[in-house]
């Protein structure tokens, strides 16, 4: 009897994944437990076993779309074994298989969510004006649950959502929801060249390649676009002399080694910024619309670079238990493991503030994004040798301008900077 193989849900809060590469193609045979496909949750690939051994005798979900958890997506059974006839087979996949709702999202945002793509499109009609406040991300009593990704679509278009069907479960609005519903709009007429719309020749189309988004880099920028489109951004920087620090590191760097760890700079800058968020706890919070939600556990996101594929953020749990060694064994065993791509998507979940190291490229300083629904983001620069004034004499110490880009709903200025010297005096003071 034939096998069905559904989209598993791979952590709490992730409740789809895109499908990046099917690992065996129709025909091919497969043991039980083998992988059978590669799929992306939050820029996370994990490779999903075969519930069973025999032939995958068909896919349902093509590379490159995007389920929700509990999608029907293959069948493994007997060569020629017949498959029975149904909606879950004509839907190709797209719909998702009668199995338990997943968990109520959180009542705070998030972002970097891909939508699901629907069996069918919505009736067409032309994209009102502003007759109402643009939605915003999360529960809504009319609407039901509205990710992040629609909320963001329907401000920049001026629609009404109640005015779009929605084919997602439970009749929630999905983003090829709202595609096809601008899709089938009226057009709205274009100047018949980029001269004639005063944009000059400048404008005109080039010869040149599309590079096709991969998941990754999707994900990525719709993170980026909704943390623009949800908090209003400011960056404040200081400089940090770094002279104690690099004296013990280079005291503690071989103990460190012996214990397994390599002691890196990043793992003061978490360590400075743990003492900083205890001392300052508003910063340690999200924006909700009842309030500020004030989070009891300390979670430091660590943005790490993927290369050409992007970057990620492994999430340090709990920072503010660990001893200098133990966040030096997280920040090395997640920087590892994000490189290798073998992060469990759990991993890059339940961050409450991040820190990014854009000095790795030689940038002095940044203005970083913020990682949505998190109050601030820290950026530090590359470290180097500047002479300083010091008790009236210059000096050489190795300097480094870090930079703290916060949500202004939840900080004022005085705020944000004070946390932000409170980091740097960890740093200026770190004991012998």
């Amino acid at each position: 009897m034939a096998v069905k193989v559904f989209l598993p849900q791979f952590g709490e809060s992730v409740v789809e994944g895109t499908i990046t590469r099917w690992l065996k193609k129709e025909g091919d045979a497969i043991e039980e437990y083998e992988p059978l496909v590669e799929v992306n949750t939050d820029k996370v690939d994990t490779e999903v076993p075969s519930p069973a051994a025999g032939t995958v005798l068909k896919i349902l979900v093509e590379e490159g779309v995007t389920a929700e958890a509990g999608t029907l997506i293959a069948w493994i059974g007997d060569p020629g074994e017949a498959l029975p006839d149904g909606p879950e087979e004509a839907a190709g996949g797209a719909s998702p298989a009668p199995v338990q709702s997943p968990p109520e999202p959180d009542p705070e945002p998030r972002s970097s969510v891909t939508e699901p793509i629907a069996p069918e499109a919505a009736p067409a009609a032309p994209p009102p004006g502003p007759s109402r406040p643009p939605p915003r991300p999360g529960k809504d009593a009319r609407l039901g649950f509205i990710s992040p990704v629609v909320a963001r679509m329907a401000a920049e278009h001026h629609l009404d959502l109640s005015l779009i069907a929605g084919t997602g479960r439970g009749g929630r609005i999905t983003k090829r929801d709202v595609e096809n519903y601008l899709e089938e709009a009226p057009p709205i007429p274009l100047p018949a060249s980029p001269a004639a719309a005063g944009l000059g020749p400048a404008a005109a189309a080039a010869p040149g390649e599309l590079v096709q988004l991969n998941p990754v880099r999707k994900a990525i920028a719709d993170h980026m676009v909704e943390s623009k489109h949800t908090s209003p951004h400011v960056t404040t920087v200081m400089e940090a002399d770094l002279n104690k620090v690099a004296a013990h590191r280079s005291a503690q760097k071989a103990g460190f080694a012996r214990d397994g760890a390599n002691l890196t700079y990043t793992v003061y800058f978490v360590a400075a910024i743990v003492e900083a968020l205890k001392a300052y706890p508003m910063v340690n919070s999200s924006w909700t619309e009842k309030g500020i939600q004030l989070h009891r556990d300390i979670n430091i996101g660590m943005a790490t670079s993927l290369g050409d594929d992007g970057l990620i953020v492994p999430v340090i749990k709990k920072a503010d238990g660990l001893s200098l060694l133990g966040i030096a064994r997280a920040v090395n065993d997640l920087a590892e493991r994000a490189r290798a791509k073998k992060l469990q998507p759990d991993e890059v979940q339940g961050g409450t503030f991040t820190i990014t190291n854009h000095g790795t490229s030689g940038s002095l300083f940044a203005t970083p994004i913020i990682n949505q629904p998190q109050c601030a983001i820290l950026g530090t620069g590359v470290i180097q040798k500047r002479p300083v004034v010091i008790n009236d004499a210059i000096a050489i110490r190795p300097m480094v301008y870090v930079s703290l880009t916060f949500d202004h709903r939840i900080l004022d200025g005085a705020t944000a900077d004070y946390f932000l010297n409170h980091i740097v005096e960890t740093l200026n003071a770190w004991p012998d």
